[in-house]
């Protein structure tokens, strides 16, 4: 299993000189869940945006290091506001591999136990799914790509159908 940082909420940090809550360049809340297990799994930091800047070429560079790798499981941390843009570009390409896109609505160094929580469920997901396919694990749901969206006006994430 290979697990992808494209950023997002789940890995914000406040900037005290700047007054701002940014994306660093930088693994750190990944790592530091990762290190209350006793399992080793590969991270590798690929896009360090808020979502909602990420574009194309950011899809197409995480499609690449899918491609590329051996692995045949995935879980991409990325932003809440597009990751079913990227679940979808991702699912236009890829057919034979278990991609689990997670998030959180919450900064990981504000409140670690929703974006640990969904960590932990994509990870286990992604190791025991026999079914390839891109799925979004949010708010203790695991669904399909289409059938998990985000309402905004709620704040959280929803089942909208099931197949």
């Amino acid at each position: 299993m290979l697990i992808l940082n494209s950023g997002g909420t789940f890995n914000k940090r406040y900037n005290e000189a700047r007054g701002i809550l940014e994306v660093p360049y930088d693994n750190d809340a990944i790592d530091e869940i990762m290190a209350s297990i006793k399992h080793h799994y590969m991270v590798a930091g690929v896009v360090y945006k808020d979502s909602l800047e990420m574009d194309i070429e950011d899809r197409k560079r995480i499609a690449s290091i899918i491609g590329e790798s051996q692995e045949a499981e995935f879980v991409i941390v990325h932003g809440t506001d597009t990751i079913s843009e990227t679940a979808e570009f991702l699912d236009a390409i890829f057919d034979d591999r278990v991609i689990v896109l997670t998030g959180a609505m919450k900064p990981y160094s504000i409140e670690k136990s929703e974006a640990s929580f969904n960590l932990g469920m994509a990870i286990g997901f992604a190791q025991t799914q026999e079914i390839a396919g891109v799925y979004i694990c949010m708010n203790g749901y695991i669904e399909t790509w289409q059938n998990l969206v985000k309402n905004k006006e709620l704040g959280k994430f929803q089942v909208v159908s099931k197949n």
